[in-house]
């Protein structure tokens, strides 16, 4: 069974139709990476997945359960975790404190926490700085991050949450080429076990972690495959990829 499955998802804003008969599967523990520029439904897509919007039309299921019409917060409680674009930390609290509230259960190790140290909860929080790269500076306040490392800090908050969906939404932006290269191999190895969608337009990122890849054109399925074959696809080259296939 996939953990994620569209049928026939629409979404429809005054008229304009955003994405029409999306049908979509995902298998568990599978990375797939979304492809498509402004106004493919890319975002729209996430929205949906994750409860921020309601669809027009069609069926959502994780795991097998209808989530069509469940809010954000029924949809996180079930396993689905989502990134934003920029990085969206709490800039006035430390590194390892942005971590803490982050943990699964978070209120109910802050009522231990108030009587004693949680020495489960403790571990896992330094182990995740240590995946993330961030061990160094776990008592530095979040601000003085740079975007690279708030970006890395909010992936860790995003482990810390248990997620067995993970959803990315341009992780890279906004990062040089060495942090977007971490940052691929962060993802391949922090999130390994779990299942990936990630929305990414650099190519170069793209292929460092790509292994099925879904086209978007218009609200619309386009085409799908590995990395390969989506770029030896003729209507993408056309529509998306242009020269940047030959890279």
């Amino acid at each position: 069974m996939p953990i994620l499955k569209t049928e026939n998802l629409s979404v429809e804003f005054n008229g304009f139709k955003a994405l029409t008969d999306l049908n979509f599967t995902l298998e568990k523990d599978e990375l797939r990476v979304i492809l498509g520029p402004n106004g493919a439904g890319k975002t729209t897509f996430l929205d949906l997945i994750s409860g921020k919007t309601k669809p027009t039309a069609g069926k959502i299921y994780f795991n097998g359960e209808d989530i069509t019409s469940y809010g954000a917060s029924q949809i996180a409680q079930r396993g689905v975790g989502r990134k934003f674009q920029g990085p969206n930390v709490f800039a006035n609290l430390t590194v390892y404190e942005n971590i803490e509230v982050s943990l699964k259960g978070y209120h109910r190790i802050a009522q231990s926490l108030f009587k004693k140290k949680d020495k489960a909860a403790m571990e896992k929080i330094h182990h995740i700085l240590e995946q993330i790269g961030l061990s160094q500076k776990s008592q530095h306040l979040a601000y003085t991050l740079s975007h690279g490392e708030k970006q890395w800090l909010e992936m860790g908050m995003l482990l810390a949450q248990d997620p067995t969906l993970v959803i990315l939404d341009e992780p890279t932006t906004g990062m040089t080429a060495s942090e977007t290269y971490k940052t691929g191999e962060l993802i391949q190895t922090i999130f390994k076990g779990k299942s990936l969608i990630v929305v990414e337009h650099d190519m170069s990122f793209v292929r460092q972690i790509a292994k099925k890849v879904t086209v978007l054109h218009q609200g619309r399925h386009l085409a799908e495959g590995t990395l390969q074959e989506i770029e030896n696809n003729a209507k993408v080259q056309e529509i998306y990829l242009k020269e940047d296939v030959h890279a």
